[in-house]
Formats: C-alpha cells, structure tokens, sequence
C-alpha cells in the first residue's frame, strides 16, 4: 500500500461508515479547500471500488473576489482527476441592511443547491469539527438558545433531497494530512483569512488561544452541540404536545395559550411560526405575546418582523405576512368582453359564470365597477332579509379585519351589488326563468 494511501485508508473508512446506503447519487460541495478536494478524492476512490453510489460536484461562484476564476480552475482539475462531472453555479449575492456577506451567502448558496438537488441525492459538504466548534462559540457569542448551540446538523432535508457533514467529528488537521499526502491540488479562500469576518477572526485570534489553553476544546464543544441537539429534540416535542391543543383552525386559542407557563408558552408559539416563518429574537417574541395575552378583547394588536406579523383577533393568534393584499384603484370590468378580471398580486382574480338564479347581469350595465371598500356599504342579501352593513356581514361570518381591504366590492352604475363571491344584493339577482350568472373569486387569499 502507497503511504499516501495508508494515510488516506482510516478517513475513508470513517467516511464510508457516514454514508447512506439508500442515496441515489453523490454530490460534493466542492469549494477548492483542502477539506472539500479531500471529500471529493475519498467519495470518488469508494465510488471506483464500488462502494458509493455516482458522484458528482458542484461549486457555488458567488462573484465576491477577484480568484473567483482560480477557484473554478482549481474545482475542474480536482473534478477531473477524480472523474467526477463538475456543475458550477453562479450564485449573486443580495445584500440587506444588517445582514452580513458571510450570511447572506450563505442563505443564497444553500438556496440554490436546495434547487439542484434531485430526488433521492445527498449532498456532502466537508465542515469538520473546528467548523461545528467556531459555530457553537459563534451562537453562544450572540445569546442563542439550545437551536443555536446545537451548531450545524449532520443530516438534515434539503430540497428534493438531503444534506450530509460526514467529516462533522473530524480534526481538520486530520483532513489536512490526508489532503496533503494525496498531493491534491487546492487553494485557500482569502476570506478565510479576512478578520473583518466573525467566523475568520474568530479563527485567526481567538481558536489558537483556546487550543492552547484546552486542547481539546473543539471536541468539547462537538459535545456542546449535540447535548443542544437533544436538548431541542425535547423542545419541539414539547411544543408539538402543546400546539396540538392549542390549533385552532389555522390560529391558535389565546385562552389556552394563557393557561401554558411563560416559558411554555414561548416554546410553542417559536415551533409554531418556524411552520411557517423564521420567529423573531427572543425580546421580539415575548413583547408579542405580551402585547397578545394582554390586549383587551375589542383590541387587534399587531407585531411585525421582516415579512411577517402575529395579530390577534377574537381570542384567537393568527401568522400573516406584514404587508397584507389590498386592491389598489378601481377597475372597470366588462363581463361581457373580458369575463376574466385580474384583481393584483395575491388577490386572484374573478370570473362570471352563468348559473341560474345569480346576477341578472343582462339587466345591469354592462360595465361594472370593482373597487375596495369605501366604509358604510350595505347589501340585502337574500328577498326577505334585512338589509344590513357589510362591516356587520363580515363580523357575522368572522372575516378577518386585516383582510377587509381585500374584499373586492363589484358595483354596476354606482349601485353595489356582491362582495367578491361571499354576498351579493337580493334586487340584482335574478327572477324566475330569468339567466343569472355568479362571480366566482379564483385563487381568493384566505379571509377567516
């Protein structure tokens, strides 16, 4: 046996033991460091002796520095020694206020590798133990809670299939030796080195500082994050148990919320949102719930981050997004011409539809106006029915306030005549024998 392959033999033994016997295929996250062109070396020697699945690469080109084109050099020749296609991805980074490079390329990188993947693929990225470490000092550094110190999973979904950090137990040292007896061809991210970056700063400063002084430190803190893990595992368990009592319908009961303990109460509605959104900091969350559970029961408070918002209506907690759909100016509508109306973004559109009985819209103009309410419509919504406020038919029925300014309220010669497809006015309709049609509101957002 070559040295360098008895060098390489206890990784790739351990690398084997990590794989999944059910992948479809392989992909290597291929960077061009010594710890992905590692990772690419051994998955493709067990690939050739028939004991990995088909592999193939991808590196990510973010476009942030000037060696962009030596790390797709470094990428092919790594791919093609080890006969393994390389896809390259070009992937912009979209910076906001307050959000970092590191993690705004981040959340774009793994966005678009979740698109790449098919079904069934397991993508194998090279993060090691000093990587998992710096994570878990990292979170702590910023005062997160047991999913932050939980660091980086070994496993986990990933679009149409799943995302694996088999060297997560694994002393970069030890990947570094193997790398460099397989006399891989690499290149260091100057980045790596930047200090104006958390993570390289804390890589340059601080990690040969604590090595020192605890050698054994990033296994420790290996130990701290999946002490996290299970930590949180007993988190969301919790919090599934509660939220099964407390759904109701889409919300959640604000008087059972009421009857959880404080740090319960938390738990469950931080589970609740990650459904469906990112939750808010914990200051954010409890002021939510501070201001929901205190609220007086004629009062709808709302509580916005980013794009979402919690809102209270009726004793009940409702997730929206921040900015609701609203109709914009009136349109004038043709059903005649155009039995199609497009209503804006998020609003669906309506359609007529002949059906007996329904508007009598050969006795109406043929242009109908459709706008948002003004305040103060009224509707007699069936012959023998008192005519009543819309505002009143929408408490009745329980449609949702911040969702009233979606109503679309169809009116022919300044008269109204229905609310999207939800009411319309009893003398509009039509007689015996008579043809009617309906509107019908396709893709209508959810109003209660």
């Amino acid at each position: 046996m070559q040295p360098s392959a008895r060098l390489a033999a206890p990784l790739e033994a351990r690398l084997e033991a990590e794989l999944p016997r059910t992948a479809a295929a392989l992909v290597v996250g291929l960077s061009g460091g010594k710890d992905s062109a590692c990772l690419l070396a051994l998955v493709a020697s067990l690939r050739d002796a028939r004991r990995a699945p088909p592999v193939r690469a991808i590196h990510v080109d973010h476009g942030l520095q000037p060696a962009a084109a030596e790390f797709r050099r470094v990428c092919a020749a790594l791919c093609a020694r080890s006969r393994v296609p390389l896809e390259v991805l070009a992937v912009p980074v979209a910076l906001g206020r307050g959000v970092s490079v590191e993690a705004a390329a981040r959340t774009a990188r793994y966005a678009a590798l979740a698109r790449a993947l098919r079904t069934g693929e397991y993508l194998l990225t090279a993060h090691q133990a000093e990587d998992q470490a710096e994570t878990v000092l990292l979170q702590a550094l910023r005062g997160a809670g047991p999913a932050g110190l939980a660091g980086m999973p070994r496993c986990r979904v990933l679009g149409a299939g799943r995302h694996l950090r088999p060297f997560l137990a694994v002393p970069r040292d030890e990947i570094e030796r193997c790398a460099d007896a397989l006399a891989l061809e690499t290149i260091a991210d100057p980045m790596n080195r930047d200090e104006r970056y958390d993570r390289a700063y804390l890589r340059q400063q601080v990690w040969p500082l604590l090595e020192r002084r605890w050698p054994g430190a990033a296994a420790a803190l290996g130990r701290v994050a999946r002490h996290a893990a299970d930590a949180q595992a007993l988190l969301e368990a919790n919090a599934d148990a509660d939220l099964a009592r407390l759904r109701d319908g889409a919300a959640l009961s604000i008087p059972r919320l009421r009857a959880l303990g404080a740090p319960r109460r938390a738990n469950a509605l931080r589970r609740w949102i990650a459904e469906r959104a990112i939750p808010p900091c914990t200051a954010r969350l409890t002021e939510a719930l501070r201001q929901c559970l205190e609220a007086r029961g004629d009062h709808q408070p709302a509580i916005a981050w980013g794009e979402h918002a919690l809102r209270r209506y009726r004793d009940r907690l409702y997730l929206t997004p921040a900015r609701l759909p609203r109709l914009g100016e009136p349109l004038a509508w043709t059903p005649a011409a155009e039995p199609t109306l497009e209503l804006g973004e998020g609003l669906g559109r309506l359609r007529v539809v002949r059906r007996p009985g329904g508007l009598a819209l050969d006795r109406l103009p043929p242009t109908l106006t459709v706008a948002r309410r003004r305040g103060g419509e009224r509707l007699k919504i069936a012959p023998r029915a008192a005519t009543r406020t819309v505002q009143h038919l929408c408490q009745t029925d329980g449609v949702l306030p911040w969702m009233r300014d979606a109503l679309p309220f169809v009116s022919a010669g300044g008269r109204l005549i229905a609310v999207g497809d939800r009411w319309r006015e009893a003398s509009a309709c039509a007689r015996s024998g008579e043809p009617g049609a309906a509107i019908a509101w396709e893709g209508a957002p959810a109003l209660d």
